[in-house]
């Protein structure tokens, strides 16, 4: 076994020489390589797109090896390709050279019941983990990397690999689980046992907590950069929901629409103020959140939520430190005053403000400087829109691009 540590080198530069391949030692994390060949191939489908952990750059996983692309300026910073096969998930560190690169199917070298770490610096693998079956996810944070499979969830040091802990989870096969990432906190967010529930470990506190976020089975949530507060949907799609994850109270409630939509991402802003949501239903939408800001960014949270006095409020108390004094800005139904009479919806909050995208692809979305969201979508496509952040209303396009040229769909 190696010993894996965080490396300070540059951020990810091609690199001119590759190393030969080692054969691998099976079912333990090893130093195994193998060599990342470009390939005689004129087509690329993509397989899989995610952001890295500010939102500044993205990963795409394609058929042939995987591209980084910076938001911006929209840029492609640098590919990888090979010869054997593609990758259906690659995980960024923020923006340095260590990455996790989880094989397609059609992968010969890189299977895809292993989770590779990768360290582009030295074009290099530097740990392995093989499992029994599939992974559906891997989260990296600068001292963990977690591992997902359907039913369990894994989580090692990376200074050393070492297992530090192991979580059952109910059927997961969207692989969710999300991190905070703030170096003051250690929260975990994954599915719980029970359909709808949502389990919370804050690791640094050694406290768990559950929530029963909603009737239906999850389809995704997300975490704030320092996991004090937790967005989740249900498979319904309608609602989402905020909690404070030190006592799963629910903070605030908004509605996406009445029909049921599959949620494809969730996202706060880093000064959660506002949330985005995107779904099949071809609508970005941006609700105003109700939570007290205590700066610039979440994790000036930290300072009033870290101390000793937090943690021994009860319920009632920290709800009332985590709600603004402001209603919010989500316009609501004329008819709420009758919220007693009529139907739930009548009374939610709906979005503050929408971005109209084509229905039939998969988009994730998130949001960019100075009141701009930006979105990728599974088409190859990328997005930044801007928003009004006093009256809300339908976004404008701002930039629009093709990363995988050789899609030629109409937008």
């Amino acid at each position: 076994m190696t010993s894996t540590t965080l490396s300070t080198s540059p951020p990810l530069l091609p690199t001119p020489s590759l190393e030969p391949p080692q054969p691998p030692i099976p079912g333990h994390p090893s130093s195994s390589a193998h060599p990342l060949d470009f390939p005689d191939i004129d087509q690329t489908e993509l397989l899989s797109v995610s952001w890295n952990q500010d939102y500044g750059c993205f990963a795409a996983g394609t058929s042939c090896g995987f591209r980084i692309y910076n938001c911006q300026p929209f840029k492609e910073t640098f590919r990888r390709d090979l010869k054997t096969g593609g990758f259906k998930i690659v995980e960024m560190l923020f923006r340095c050279n260590i990455l996790a690169l989880v094989g397609g199917d059609s992968n010969s070298h890189y299977p895809p019941n292993k989770a590779i770490i990768w360290d582009d610096h030295q074009s290099r693998c530097i740990s392995e983990f093989a499992f029994r079956s599939d992974v559906r996810a891997v989260k990296l944070r600068r001292d963990r990397i977690v591992v997902v499979l359907e039913h369990k969830i894994y989580v090692y040091s990376f200074m050393d690999l070492k297992l530090l802990h192991q979580i059952e989870t109910l059927a997961n096969p969207r692989g969710l689980c999300c991190l905070s990432h703030h170096s003051n906190t250690s929260v975990l967010a994954c599915p719980g046992l029970h359909r709808g529930q949502v389990r919370v470990e804050h690791f640094g506190l050694n406290m768990m907590k559950l929530i029963n976020a909603h009737d239906s089975h999850i389809a995704s949530f997300t975490l704030t950069f320092d996991g004090l507060l937790l967005a989740t949907a249900s498979t319904r799609g309608t609602l989402i929901r905020i909690f404070n994850t030190m006592d799963g109270t629910r903070l605030q409630e908004v509605r996406r629409g009445v029909d049921r939509a599959d949620i494809y991402s969730i996202a706060f802003s880093p000064n959660v103020r506002w949330l985005v949501v995107s779904s099949d239903k071809g609508t970005v939408h941006i609700f105003n959140l109700r939570v007290r800001v205590f700066g610039e960014d979440s994790s000036s949270q930290l300072s009033s939520v870290q101390s000793p006095a937090f943690f021994h409020q009860n319920s009632s108390t920290s709800v009332d430190a985590l709600i603004s004094p402001s209603t919010g800005a989500n316009p609501g139904s004329s008819l709420s005053f009758m919220r007693g009479v009529l139907p739930k919806y009548f009374s939610s909050e709906w979005s503050f403000a929408q971005f109209h995208l084509p229905e039939d692809t998969q988009f994730i979305a998130a949001f960019g400087s100075q009141n701009t969201v930006i979105v990728v979508g599974m088409d190859g496509s990328f997005y930044r829109c801007s928003f009004d952040p006093v009256h809300g209303g339908e976004m404008l396009q701002q930039e629009y691009f093709r990363f995988l040229k050789n899609d030629s769909r109409p937008r």
